[in-house]
């Protein structure tokens, strides 16, 4: 089992940046692909990106791409999300998951553990 911790959100004006971390532990985390979803309320959890451990892939949802980066820090086990040209719309809970299988087919139903969520609220 893997434990996720995120820190990082905030509030931010539109077009501001802020970068989100997720601090890894327990056994094995390493053969896991981490990704970062976001829920907005009323809304379904939507996946945003995904990185392989090694760090040799990454995916991202169309939504996000050219504007957010996922990498990973090994030697901290940590993985972040750094999220520029912030919008209104990207207002949402962040949440971090670990999930087995392919970088390119992440989806929330599959995730095998998730962090507790960090609020990112974006102001116009």
């Amino acid at each position: 089992q893997v434990q996720l911790v995120e820190s990082g959100g905030g509030l931010v004006q539109a077009g501001g940046s802020l970068r989100l971390s997720c601090a890894a532990s327990g056994r094995n985390f390493s053969n896991y692909i981490m990704g970062w979803f976001r829920q907005a309320p009323g809304k379904e959890r939507d996946f945003l990106a995904a990185i392989t451990w090694s760090g040799s892939s990454t995916s991202y949802a169309d939504s996000v791409k050219g504007r957010f980066t996922i990498s990973r820090d090994k030697a901290k086990n940590t993985v972040y999300l750094q999220m520029n040209s912030l919008k209104p719309e990207d207002t949402a809970v962040y949440y971090c998951a670990a999930v087995r299988g392919s970088v390119y087919q992440v989806v929330a139903e599959e995730v095998l553990s998730w962090g507790q969520g960090t609020q990112v609220t974006v102001s116009s």
